[in-house]
């Protein structure tokens, strides 16, 4: 598959890094808030995820601290190989190991690249180190209801919908639905093959 890494993430410590073909996973440095307090600047992405403000520089110290202590999540940033940019963000959260179900998040900030397959192989190194090394039976993800090319990406890895949270999400003034989708370890096997169990 897309994936080599080394040792399960534990509490306060960093995450070991995920290796596809075109893009790397690597664990959220101090550097890196840079590039999350001016992606966050970008008001039509954040109000395509659900993102409700920007993030200072003291908000972006306090989110390096948080990902880096809690146990329950492992982030990373979205790296091309090739000359070793930073495009996006990913991670785990609200990990579960006694109910074995995660909530995973992609996102692609850099819309110049966009359409070029970097989004899914990132998904596909995450949800395959979630069920074939954390483990993971289920993986989550909640979909802002009017993001309708998010709804087309999540399908085409293979998530299924759940149901919708009702004017679930408060964005410009309107109420909009919130759409709940997963993916089972034996789903993403038989999609994407792998040694998940």
């Amino acid at each position: 598959m897309l994936f080599t890494t080394g040792s399960d993430e534990k509490k306060g410590t960093r995450p070991a890094p995920l290796i596809g073909r075109r893009v790397c996973l690597r664990a959220l440095r101090r550097g890196d808030l840079v590039h999350l307090r001016k992606w966050l600047e970008d008001a039509e992405i954040r109000g395509l995820i659900g993102e409700v403000s920007s993030m200072s520089k003291e908000d972006s110290e306090r989110f390096l601290e948080k990902v880096r202590g809690d146990a329950k999540r492992a982030w990373f940033m979205v790296v091309v190989k090739e000359d070793n940019r930073v495009i996006g963000e990913a991670g785990l959260l609200r990990m579960d190991r006694a109910w074995r179900t995660t909530d995973i998040s992609v996102i692609v900030w850099e819309r110049e690249e966009w359409d070029k397959g970097y989004g899914t192989e990132a998904v596909l190194l995450l949800l395959d180190h979630a069920f074939r090394h954390l483990g993971f039976h289920r993986a989550a993800v909640g979909v802002v209801g009017f993001n309708e090319r998010a709804l087309r990406f999540w399908t085409k890895i293979g998530f299924r919908k759940e149901g919708v949270q009702r004017d679930g999400y408060y964005y410009d003034g309107k109420y909009h639905g919130f759409v709940l989708m997963s993916i089972l370890d034996d789903e993403f096997r038989e999609l994407h093959g792998g040694n998940s169990s």
